[in-house]
């Protein structure tokens, strides 16, 4: 192995007793020492992982739905659509089914991989920011059948969540076998999520922006991650549809246009809409999660608890099972009753809390996108009869709410616009689009997320930790982190050496302020140099005192500055500590602050998201 190693670091060839395969991803890794080559690959597999999870969807949907409940679920235009609904002729089966489907992807989660349960976006949020990329080889196969198991027997969940696990596990596993750079595993772990999404939605410039956007709450990207995931993104759309046969947009919409400004009064007020109802939906979404991680039974059967609360929501309102395209389909085409849409906007947020946050596997975006056309659609149908020369179009609300509502529940201002736009055709609607995404993604609050490893800027993420180290810690102020005066040791300048000693032997503190009879700090004390004199007996008692062993040339900060600053100021003073002073004019003693505050407080800004998520 050693003489192998020698070989590929000189550019040779390998041993001949490495694979075909082997052999020719290494070269690629050697001679193009590109991710975007990889994503090629990448790409490939995501499509065909897009495939083989859609037929086993329909397969799994057809047992259980179709044929055991005699329930077929509308469907959007483009995947066949429903024009004749007819109610579920076995209708006991629907309460039923959720429960049987979650308590199979439990038990099979919770026994060999327990990070694949919810919603698997979440899951490689969490591997981009703190695990260098790296997704267990065997998440993303139980992620697809769990989640075929959820969403194919009835689980309000949609196919986003496993899919880009699929595209994000393959290239996670790629970049371990060539032994990549942890930056280029998480790169290519973002273009597999992205190819996966854009697969599966038929639409390839969304999934690989929302790949790039949805890991920041604030409105950042991961900038080096967008030419791979562009080409992921279009090798999986290009494998996906041409397997399938079905190309172009997942809805059909009539032809929609702006072309009254007055109109964007009401779309402004759909913002808002967007912003409440967003605020309700992952705030519900998370207390039922947290309710389920507070039951004291086994995790295997928590999602089959959550099942029969869906099937019997399922058995009261048939209409929230599954994804529901269908039923935004419908709404989009002016065929869904009023009182249905109600129920859908009502009651699938509760049916999605409850099949995932109970540790069922699936996406949250179909779910988001449905009760956001809901909710456009219910306040488009009231604009229109309020005022029918301005409001023409309620179509156009659904499609605007679908974007909207996500824009702030998942802070994707972008990719949630142009995915519906791609997913509809609908572009001559970008303005009002852009409009009530900014205003649904601005006013919701950045701590609320139905992503919760999202961390706000990429000067918070692991992946870039040293890059923004400065940039840290000039947010913290030192008063955020330091040890105050009342409780620190300090000494008078005519404190003798037997008593300095007495009370150093016993305390761990690096510097010590030796103080005028006012409190003001006349110099500074290193616990180094007292050690020193610790061992000495020849000095005559009291002849040595603080003031003589201070050290003058010192550096003082205040409690309002920054841990950039401290940490300049330490570097010139080459002390472990510095004192902190009132303010620069008196230098009265306030506290101390070490290195080792400055770096506790780091780590703490870093991973104080992950903290406030395990309380």
């Amino acid at each position: 192995m050693p003489q192998a190693k020698a070989v590929v670091a000189a550019g040779g060839a390998l041993p001949p007793a490495a694979g075909p395969l082997a052999r020719a991803l290494r070269w690629l890794k050697i001679h193009t020492g590109h991710v975007v080559t990889l994503s090629l690959l990448v790409g490939v597999v995501a499509g065909l992982g897009a495939v083989l999870f859609s037929l086993m969807l329909d397969w799994v949907d057809a047992i259980f739905m179709v044929h055991g409940a005699g329930y077929v679920m509308p469907k959007p235009g483009a995947e066949g659509g429903t024009s004749l609904l007819q109610p579920p002729l076995h209708r006991w089966f629907l309460f039923l089914a959720p429960a049987i489907g979650g308590l199979l992807s439990g038990i099979l989660i919770y026994t060999f991989a327990p990070e694949a349960e919810g919603h698997g976006t979440d899951s490689v949020i969490d591997s981009f920011h703190r695990h260098k990329g790296v997704i267990r080889g065997r998440v993303p196969f139980i992620k697809t059948i769990a989640s075929v198991l959820t969403i194919g027997t009835g689980g309000s969940a949609g196919r986003e969540g496993p899919i880009g696990q699929i595209g994000a596990g393959f290239a996670s596993a790629l970049a371990g076998f060539l032994k990549t750079r942890d930056r280029d595993r998480r790169l290519l772990v973002l273009a597999g999520a992205g190819a996966g999404i854009g697969a599966i939605f038929r639409a390839p410039l969304g999934g690989a922006l929302f790949a790039v956007e949805v890991l920041y709450r604030e409105a950042d990207f991961e900038s080096a991650a967008i030419v791979p995931a562009f080409v992921a993104a279009i090798v999986a759309y290009s494998v996906y549809c041409s397997i399938t046969g079905v190309w172009g947009p997942i809805f059909t919409i009539p032809f929609l246009e702006f072309l009254k400004p007055v109109e964007l009064l009401f779309f402004v007020l759909l913002g808002f809409a967007c912003v409440i109802a967003g605020m309700l939906y992952v705030k519900s979404f998370y207390a039922i999660r947290d309710f389920f991680r507070r039951l004291k039974i086994p995790n295997h059967v928590k999602p089959a608890i959550g099942g029969l609360v869906v099937g019997a929501l399922g058995f009261c309102a048939p209409e929230i099972l599954g994804m529901g395209y269908g039923w935004g389909q419908l709404a989009i085409d002016g065929k869904l009753a009023f009182s249905t849409a109600i129920i859908l906007l009502s009651l699938k947020t509760i049916a999605t809390g409850f099949t995932i946050g109970s540790g069922g596997s699936g996406g949250v975006f179909a779910p988001s996108m449905l009760i956001g056309g809901m909710l456009g659609y219910v306040m488009g149908i009231g604009f229109h009869a309020l005022a029918p020369s301005i409001a023409t179009q309620p179509a156009a609300f659904v499609l605007v709410g679908m974007a909207g509502f996500f824009a702030g529940a998942a802070k994707t201002p972008v990719s949630s616009l142009v995915m519906v736009s791609e997913m509809s055709g609908g572009y001559g609607l970008l303005v009002p689009l852009m409009l009530t995404n900014a205003i649904s993604f601005l006013f919701t609050p950045r701590s609320l997320s139905i992503y919760e490893k999202q961390v706000n800027t990429r000067a918070e993420s692991g992946a870039h930790d040293r890059e923004f180290f400065y940039d840290i810690l000039d947010r913290i102020r030192v008063d955020e982190c330091v040890t105050k005066s009342d409780k620190i040791v300090t000494f008078a300048r005519n404190t003798p050496l037997a008593d300095l000693i007495h009370l150093v032997s016993s305390i761990n503190q690096p510097l010590f302020p030796v103080l005028n009879p006012d409190d003001t700090v006349y110099g500074v004390i290193e616990l180094d140099d007292v050690r020193i004199l610790m061992d000495t007996h020849a000095l005559t008692p009291g002849l040595v005192v603080a003031e003589d062993l201070c050290f003058r040339d010192f550096r003082v900060i205040t409690p309002e500055e920054t841990l950039a600053v401290a940490l300049q100021k330490l570097r010139k003073t080459r002390l472990e500590a510095i004192p902190i002073v009132a303010s620069n004019d008196t230098h009265l003693l306030w506290g101390i602050i070490s290195r080792g505050d400055i770096g506790n407080a780091y780590h703490d800004y870093l991973y104080r998201d992950d903290r406030a998520a395990k309380g």
